[in-house]
């Protein structure tokens, strides 16, 4: 075990045990490399980065939409020597996965007119995430931010707390023996179960039938799991939502081994810091699209913005170029997100998603500037989870002593703003609401004849593993093998640094 992983949280200054940077110590090329993308971003106010380039040339792969998985995969594209052409039809990077500033635009875009008050502080000092998501500290995305060097670009803090929610009232999520046997959420005699129950997912291998215990993983179901250490009903659902992260009871009668590698994820996770297992980036998710944008720059990827995709050429049934203002660029694969191809995905349901400015902490949360909460499904009657999750000030998102909590959950009935409601009671008073109500997208076949690979629209859910999930489909689908974490080209350095002094 690396030192610098294990020994960051004890050897936290007070002040700085909320957060610690995950960062790349870079070498002199590599910072060289970095900022001669950063200075040619600047170069052009009008976000295209090549000017006056024609298109007329041949691409490996062509990417259209700035979203974080299209982002994502083209700079692992680029990393792997692919000739790669990004476009988006917008003038700033992100797509749906962007951050909004100033506050002034995100009013705009809601067609707010009378804009933002006085007491809201200056406009610039806002970014707003349109899609609400943390970073699993053990998880696949992080795991790509080191593989692909973009941690370079990026700076982070943990999220101090990770809520479920019970009865009306909120809980901090038990995932630690100690915390188990402290919890409020559970009597006495349930704490020592689920603390068996703890310990039994901390020593599970599969490679090692010893720590089985008689739990086949290929074939025993979870809700068997559950039953051999009779666990009740409350502790079932904030483990299998709040632990595991799954958004309905689906998982319950599926081969247990999932959900216990989930469980462990949690923990790995939460291990790191102490807090909760969850990364943020300062000034918003919006960064991720970009610092990805970047690698792709950096490797000879070609990037336009404010460029408008007037066809998708394709020759008999397979892709084969983008026609854009009169020019033709011709490529072997498509990389796109739904809203370039609406003939080629279906709906899959909606997501509702409300941003809600706060002028205060949300209560029961310790104060915490940051945190996530779950309601699970069961405990308001739905078959989906509604979720919270809120930073603040201290991420560079919003002014001083403000706060950002936004609530998000599948849509389920024909009034979607009521079924999200237990979660906005949590936040009262609100000091703002806007209401984004979206429809959810996925392609109606794998890309494998046209050679057009399209992205999953972004859940619910408050964490990025389903859409990496979505991107290492993809990418096994156009490279013909798995992206296999094992081989990453992770160094001493490309590890959780010490802490800002």
């Amino acid at each position: 075990m690396d030192p610098s992983r294990a020994a960051a949280p004890a050897a936290a200054p007070p002040l700085l045990a909320s957060f610690w940077t995950l960062r790349k110590q870079n070498r002199a090329a590599s910072a060289a490399s970095a900022a001669a993308a950063v200075v040619k971003e600047e170069e052009e106010p009008s976000g295209r980065w090549h000017r006056g380039l024609t298109m007329d040339e041949e691409y490996d792969v062509i990417v259209l939409g700035t979203g974080l998985t299209e982002c994502i995969l083209s700079g692992i594209m680029s990393v792997n020597g692919k000739k790669v052409l990004h476009m988006d039809r917008n003038p700033y990077y992100g797509g749906e996965s962007s951050s909004i500033t100033p506050l002034e635009e995100l009013y705009k875009r809601f067609q707010l007119l009378e804009g933002p008050p006085e007491s809201m502080g200056r406009g610039r000092d806002w970014n707003v995430d349109l899609i609400p998501k943390f970073l699993m500290a053990n998880g696949q995305l992080v795991k790509m931010l080191l593989y692909t060097e973009v941690t370079r670009y990026l700076d982070f803090k943990v999220v101090e707390g990770s809520f479920v929610y019970k009865g009306g009232k909120i809980y901090k999520v038990p995932s630690t023996e100690t915390e188990a046997l402290a919890s409020n959420l559970m009597g006495m005699f349930e704490k020592r179960r689920f603390r068996k129950f703890l310990v039994f997912v901390a020593n599970f291998d599969e490679n090692d039938p010893k720590t089985f215990e008689g739990v086949d993983p290929q074939t025993t179901s979870m809700r068997d799991v559950y039953r051999k250490f009779d666990l009740g009903q409350d502790v079932i659902d904030f483990t299998g939502h709040a632990l595991a992260l799954y958004r309905t009871d689906d998982y319950l009668d599926q081969p247990c081994l999932e959900t216990i590698n989930r469980i462990k994820l949690y923990s790995e996770s939460l291990a790191r810091y102490g807090k909760s297992p969850y990364l943020y980036p300062l000034y918003g998710l919006g960064e991720l699209p970009q610092g990805f944008a970047r690698l792709s720059a950096i490797y000879g990827g070609t990037y336009m913005l404010n460029k408008p995709v007037d066809d998708i050429i394709m020759e008999n049934g397979k892709v084969v170029g983008v026609k854009s203002e009169g020019e033709v660029a011709r490529c072997k694969q498509l990389i796109c997100d739904p809203s370039y191809i609406p003939d080629r995905v279906r709906k899959a349901g909606q997501v509702i998603r409300i941003i809600c400015i706060l002028s205060h902490p949300i209560k029961n949360t310790n104060d915490a500037n940051s945190c996530q909460i779950i309601i699970p499904q069961n405990q308001v009657n739905r078959k989906s989870d509604i979720y919270v999750c809120m930073i603040s000030y201290a991420h560079n998102v919003a002014a001083q002593g403000k706060y950002i909590a936004i609530a998000s959950t599948t849509v389920e009935t024909a009034e979607p703003e009521k079924e999200i409601e237990p979660a906005l009671e949590l936040l009262e008073p609100i000091d703002q609401k806007f209401v984004a109500i979206s429809d959810l997208y996925e392609p109606i076949d794998d890309g494998s004849e046209s050679q057009v690979f399209c992205s999953c629209s972004y859940d619910a859910t408050t964490h990025f593993e389903t859409t990496c999930n979505d991107i290492k489909d993809i990418y096994k689908r156009m490279a013909g093998s798995a992206f296999d974490f094992e081989n990453m080209k992770r160094k001493q350095n490309d590890v959780f640094g010490e802490a800002d002094q």
